[in-house]
């Protein structure tokens, strides 16, 4: 049961109070401001019912007091008055208090409001998990449509995106670029990695379902898929604001065919000028590329595929995090076959 603090001068109307709230809520009633800090170093409530007009210290100053504390600062705090004064209630909500009400009060209003702000947090909770859940939704649908598209990749985002939570845990584990990879909401990345081939969605299916080996000019075309992505994913931003998460897939999408020796593409970045996105998909992309079957190639084995990967450590992908994967070889190995 939560706790509230209802702190009133006057005893009748803690009384009141008292008698209104004690079937839903633990009520602590005290005659002072003062009596409230005294016990507030024992008892820390879920909310605080603060009258204005009080003795010895009024409830402006009791609350600015509160305001001014680390450890009560962001207490809750209603204010009960029997004052209709405009100028005192603008500036009660401008210390920070999130509700004013008038005394006498109305039962059920008080229990209204007061439901609202101790349930606040599970509210924002509830609606934070929808916008997850809208926002995995999307993705999944996005990312299932250019896969559609690719007769030659199916299951490939899935893969990729289990192979990503192995490369970085594995990284985090053994402090490989630690640094900044403690700063990501791992999630989110994970997620927003599905749209790493975003791009493809405007490449002709002739050539993305080409039978045969492409062309240099068809080649070129699908090389376009990097910058096609970053240019979809910066409308979806300037559409949506979700810069942060789409942040992560644009530079999934736009840096994961670069290459360490800087012979990679769409921009030839070389060594860390490549975004940590874009050195990580490099070897999961390629990885998945290697052991799978195209219409120009048969399948490799995940030990030539291992070995291909290390080979060119150093060259086309990162070799810290080539040193990394080699470790946890077995656990792509597994994925792959899962």
């Amino acid at each position: 049961m939560k706790t509230i603090f209802a702190v009133d001068d006057s005893d009748t109307n803690l009384s009141l109070t008292k008698k209104a709230l004690e079937e839903h809520y633990r009520i602590l009633t005290m005659p002072s401001a003062v009596k409230m800090f005294t016990l507030l170093e024992k008892i820390t409530p879920d909310l605080i019912l603060l009258d204005i007009e009080m003795t010895e210290l009024n409830g402006v100053e009791a609350f600015s007091r509160l305001k001014a504390s680390n450890i009560f600062g962001k207490i809750p705090v209603i204010f009960l008055t029997g004052r209709n004064d405009t100028a005192i209630e603008a500036k009660c909500f401008e210390l920070g208090a999130v509700d004013f009400i008038t005394k006498p009060f109305s039962v059920p209003v008080l229990l209204h409001r007061i439901k609202t702000y101790l349930n606040i947090d599970e509210i924002i909770h509830e609606r934070t998990a929808q916008l997850q859940r809208l926002q995995t939704g999307i993705v999944s649908v996005l990312a299932d449509i250019v896969e559609s598209r690719d007769i030659a990749t199916d299951g490939h985002i899935e893969r990729t995106t289990a192979y990503i939570r192995i490369l970085l845990d594995a990284m985090k584990e053994r402090g490989v670029y630690a640094d900044e990879i403690q700063r990501w909401d791992i999630e989110t990345v994970i997620l927003s990695a599905r749209l790493h081939d975003m791009g493809k969605i405007v490449v002709s299916d002739v050539v993305l379902n080409k039978p045969d080996k492409l062309t240099g000019e068809e080649y070129e075309t699908i090389r376009t898929h990097a910058d096609e992505g970053v240019r979809i994913i910066d409308k979806m931003v300037e559409q949506t604001g979700e810069a942060d998460f789409l942040q992560n897939a644009k530079l999934f999408a736009g840096y994961h065919h670069e290459y360490w020796d800087g012979s990679g593409y769409p921009h030839r970045l070389k060594g860390t000028d490549i975004p940590l996105q874009g050195r990580i998909m490099a070897i999961v992309d390629t990885y998945d590329a290697l052991i799978s079957r195209r219409s120009y190639k048969e399948a490799f084995s995940t030990e030539e595929a291992e070995r291909i990967i290390m080979e060119n450590a150093g060259t086309q992908f990162d070799p810290a995090i080539a040193r990394v994967f080699f470790a946890v070889k077995e656990q792509f190995k597994i994925a792959a076959e899962s």
